[in-house]
């Protein structure tokens, strides 16, 4: 069927089934139809002008996030991230952001769930210590994560919230550690990702809008 619709192409030789060209269609009637990233676009780019750094908007897809609108920098980062490229979420600042946001009980669950493996010597992966990190993000309003799925990268993320007080994406800003330390990172994005993510989050449906 897949075949049939144009989604997949056959080796006569080989009889090996690839991708074609017209998946991408799926992908970009995903972008362009998203209320989500049309909302978010503009603060965005505004975020990557403030910023000069690598700026993304991911979307939490089971235990993993997935990337759905991505600004390059200027700079050379040392990770392979494009528009749809999925990470765990446990280790990934977008992904501590959303599962800080969500009710303890669920976001337990989905650590649970997570296939947690050490993908640098810098990720974590106990249980009571993510358990911990998820108190100390919802508490400063933003997540940091240091070398933990590549080396010498440094990402600060922010959950956007939904009309319901539910996380429905997390904005983020990664920069190259061998440019700036992570605490120079944190004092220099971490107001400029909070205020990214509170200006795309939606208010609750009977609050005030300012």
């Amino acid at each position: 069927t897949l075949e049939r619709l144009g989604y997949l192409r056959k080796d006569p030789r080989t009889r090996h089934y690839a991708l074609s060209g017209r998946t991408l269609d799926l992908g970009y009637r995903y972008i362009r139809s998203s209320p989500l990233v049309d909302r978010a676009l503009p603060y965005l780019l505004d975020l990557s002008r403030a910023t000069e750094e690598a700026v993304s908007l991911t979307v939490l897809d089971g235990t993993e996030i997935v990337y759905v609108s991505r600004l390059l920098s200027r700079h050379m980062l040392h990770t392979n991230v494009n528009v749809g490229s999925r990470l765990p979420a446990y280790c990934t600042a977008p992904g501590i952001a959303m599962l800080a946001a969500m009710p303890r009980k669920a976001a337990r669950a989905l650590l649970e769930a997570s296939d947690r493996r050490a993908y640098t010597p810098h990720t974590v992966i106990a249980l009571p210590e993510l358990l911990a990190r998820l108190d100390v993000t919802a508490q400063r309003g933003f997540a940091l994560a240091c070398q933990e799925i590549y080396p010498g990268d440094v990402s600060i993320a922010a959950a956007v919230i939904g009309a319901e007080g539910e996380p429905v994406a997390a904005v983020n800003v990664a920069v190259s550690l061998s440019r700036l330390r992570p605490e120079a990172a944190v004092d220099r994005f971490a107001p400029l990702v909070m205020t990214a993510a509170a200006a795309m989050s939606r208010p609750p449906p009977h609050a005030p809008r300012p």
